[in-house]
């Protein structure tokens, strides 16, 4: 039986806004906040950079991708201030990892058993000595099934196309707010279908739709039972 964790697992589908929930619950109860998908998103990004168009060839390959993840370096560190910072051979490649072709690259590589193996062992380590607030999709069900607290946090798909337009159109970047939608239920498809880790509420993790809450009303939900469940 694994070790059980102190961690707090939110899965949820995209544009749930867990990063932004997970990050704050973790900065009121002290905990490391860890990223998993920025994980997911940097092995996304080595491919597409080192092999554009043939990424998708390049995982496929079998032994091709034994000999890339055997040598390609993904790390990742928690900043005085809290801030999850990935860096992929030594660099910090925060930024690069958001941009939408590596987000429809994801969950190609994040289906992929020889990825998850690697990616997985390393949060699991880190998690095994510090008490953490991780995010992802299959965070409770398959990476840290003994996290003392499991969230599932979703809202309408309406709404996470929405909050995530309104998040393009601050930084300054072009979006249409049909396509991103579109973008939103595919994914939704996606992840719920992949054949390896799919996204799905376990039995014993608390559902919180935030389709009619505020970012600070979900964090002050989950804070709370935090702390019942942690005793704080």
């Amino acid at each position: 039986m694994a070790a059980k964790t102190n961690s707090i697992a939110i899965d949820g589908p995209a544009g749930a806004g867990k990063s932004t929930v997970a990050k704050r619950v973790a900065e009121i109860l002290k905990f490391a906040y860890v990223d998993s998908g920025a994980i997911y998103r940097t092995a996304a990004l080595y491919f597409v950079e080192k092999y554009g168009d043939g990424a998708e060839k390049a995982i496929s390959d079998r032994q091709l991708l034994k000999t890339e993840l055997a040598k390609f370096d993904i790390d990742f560190r928690i900043d005085a201030a809290l801030n999850f910072i990935v860096l992929l051979d030594s660099v910090d490649v925060s930024s690069k990892i958001r941009t939408q072709q590596i987000s429809n690259f994801v969950p190609r590589v994040a289906t992929n058993v020889e990825v998850r193996e690697k990616v997985n062992e390393r949060l699991r380590g880190f998690a095994l000595k510090n008490k953490v607030v991780m995010d992802g999709r299959d965070i409770a069900s398959c990476v840290l099934p003994d996290s003392k607290l499991k969230v599932f946090l979703t809202a309408d798909a309406k709404i996470r196309a929405k909050r995530r337009y309104d998040e393009l159109i601050a930084k300054g970047d072009r979006a249409d707010l049909n396509d991103i939608l579109a973008d939103v239920v595919k994914r939704d498809e996606m992840d719920e279908k992949r054949p390896v880790a799919p996204l799905v509420k376990v039995a014993d993790a608390a559902l919180v739709d935030s389709t009619g809450m505020n970012a600070d009303q979900v964090v002050s939900h989950i804070v709370e039972l935090a702390k019942k469940e942690f005793n704080l």
